[in-house]
């Protein structure tokens, strides 16, 4: 008993903390420490207004700089892919007219983009159609031209729609070319006749306009025939074979027609042989 309480005497008690197995102090200490590293790492992590408005201010101006090219490029893409895709329908109404020996004609039409289809004649979006004589005859009169009457028609294939392009016949593509050598757009043979759509439209609209089918919305005025043997003309027998003609396409923003962008193309096929080439500018 005296050696437990010598012991107590000598050794008083001393408070520990469960957390540092140590003295308050030492625990305290610690504490101290670590607030004050949890301030430091908070601080370090946060930014100034003015630091998140500059980098604001960055985004910006690298949107403002990009934009225009990005915008640049789907016009691009949207005025190539449209060529591409007329050329396939010319090339689909030519063959489906060789292959059948009958006479097929390919009408264009241009809407208001802004409209939900169908809409009225404008500009932005691009409606074609391909039909094929039911007898393989020419069914109109070459001496006195008129409406071709539906009934006598089939539809080949459904109606294609492209959208953000417009049928352009503007200066630039009237202008005759200085040495047409063909390899290029500037270089380009130079023709009498393309499919355009108003203000710039030549030739003026078919006087063998068609309907298809019953009660269609669209009157294609503006159409290219193929005979029998492949020959393409505009306008049917108005005007005699050319050796080529001529589809403009220039890019639109909304119904606005892009006049001075890069993103021009140029569609030429051959009256006799009705060979079809892209030109872009």
């Amino acid at each position: 008993m005296l050696n437990f309480c010598y012991y107590i005497a000598v050794f008083p008690r001393r408070t520990n903390c469960q957390r540092c197995s140590g003295s308050r102090v030492g625990c305290d200490y610690l504490s101290t420490i670590k607030h004050q590293t949890s301030d430091i790492k908070l601080r370090s992590r946060g930014f100034t207004l003015i630091e998140l408005l500059v980098v604001m201010a960055i985004i910006l101006i690298l949107m403002a700089l990009v934009a225009p090219a990005f915008t640049s490029l789907k016009s691009a893409g949207d005025v190539t892919s449209a060529a591409y895709t007329i050329k396939g329908v010319l090339d689909t109404a030519r063959t489906y007219a060789k292959a059948n020996n009958t006479y097929t004609w390919v009408g264009f039409y241009e809407e208001d983009v802004s409209i939900l289809s169908p809409a009225p004649a404008g500009i932005g979006r691009v409606v074609m159609s391909v039909v094929a004589s039911k007898d393989g005859t020419m069914i109109y009169n070459p001496s006195s031209p008129a409406q071709i009457t539906t009934a006598q028609l089939i539809q080949v294939g459904k109606l294609t729609k492209i959208e953000n392009v417009h049928l352009a016949g503007d200066a630039l593509f009237t202008a005759t070319p200085s040495t047409p050598s063909g390899s290029t757009f500037n270089n380009r043979p130079a023709v009498t006749y393309r499919i355009a759509s108003p203000p710039n439209a030549s030739p003026p609209d078919s006087t063998t306009p068609f309907q298809y089918p019953v009660g269609s919305p669209y009157t294609f005025r503006k159409m290219i025939e193929f005979s029998p043997g492949g020959e393409a003309r505009i306008d049917n027998n108005s005007y005699a074979l050319q050796k080529a003609a001529e589809i403009g396409l220039r890019a639109t923003h909304g119904t606005t027609v892009d006049l001075a962008g890069p993103n021009v193309v140029a569609i030429q096929f051959g009256g006799i042989g009705a060979n079809v080439r892209i030109y872009r500018k």
